[in-house]
């Protein structure tokens, strides 16, 4: 019931693209900020950030800006980022994350990891061909949001990074597996495509691989 609770509050357009906003961040955001990004009043920003916090979707610090303390530094911003906490809803209920933890475990002990991997390219070679063509980042980007991974390119626009890994769960039980699993899926998304090149790059709170435009990079 907590998870549907949780995904119910996202039914309000507000919140849900406040939520959107700060999940897509690299960084703790703001209120101000967050009004700003979702196009609303700060006041009514606060009001659904904080539903958001309540139903766990989304946490909180407090931290000042300036960088300094002590008398004249101001009060310490509310600032808010996305949770770690899955959600999952299934009616009647339904235990696949059990399932897919049973797999891996066995495919980990029998080591097939290269038959994974195989399996992995041929759905991201699937993938592709229901997508239609991919060309450059933006298209592999549009197919990524799609599939969760929370795109995000750096500041120089040739490197995309995945703030979010639909395989969490397993690939920090697995992790040589699952990691291994999802580069090749994105190799197989890739294959052909001139210039684009998936390589591992793990980072914390963030996706294990990673997707460069090597015409423009030494990735």
């Amino acid at each position: 019931m907590e998870d549907i609770e949780a995904i119910a509050v996202l039914q309000d357009p507000v919140r849900r693209r406040l939520y959107e906003y700060v999940v897509a961040q690299d960084h703790e955001v703001s209120r101000n900020e967050a009004a700003e990004g979702a196009g609303v009043q700060r006041t009514l920003a606060a009001f659904h950030l904080d539903k958001l916090v309540d139903a766990g979707l989304l946490v909180t610090e407090s931290r000042r800006l300036t960088g300094r303390s002590g008398p004249g530094a101001g009060r310490p911003a509310k600032l808010y980022r996305r949770s770690g906490g899955e959600r999952h809803v299934s009616v009647p209920a339904r235990d696949y994350r059990t399932a897919a933890d049973l797999l891996a475990e066995v495919a980990d002990r029998a080591r097939l990891d290269v038959e994974l991997r195989a399996a992995a390219a041929r759905e991201g070679r699937a993938v592709r061909a229901a997508a239609g063509p991919i060309e450059d980042l933006d298209a592999v980007r549009a197919v990524l949001s799609a599939r969760g991974y929370v795109p995000r390119a750096d500041a120089d626009g040739v490197v995309l990074r995945l703030v979010n890994c639909p395989f969490h769960v397993l690939s920090e039980r697995h992790p040589a597996l699952i990691c291994g699993m999802n580069l090749a899926l994105l190799e197989g998304l890739i294959e052909g495509v001139e210039g684009l090149r998936a390589y591992m790059d793990p980072r914390p709170a963030m996706c294990c691989v990673a997707v460069a435009d090597s015409k423009n990079n030494d990735h």
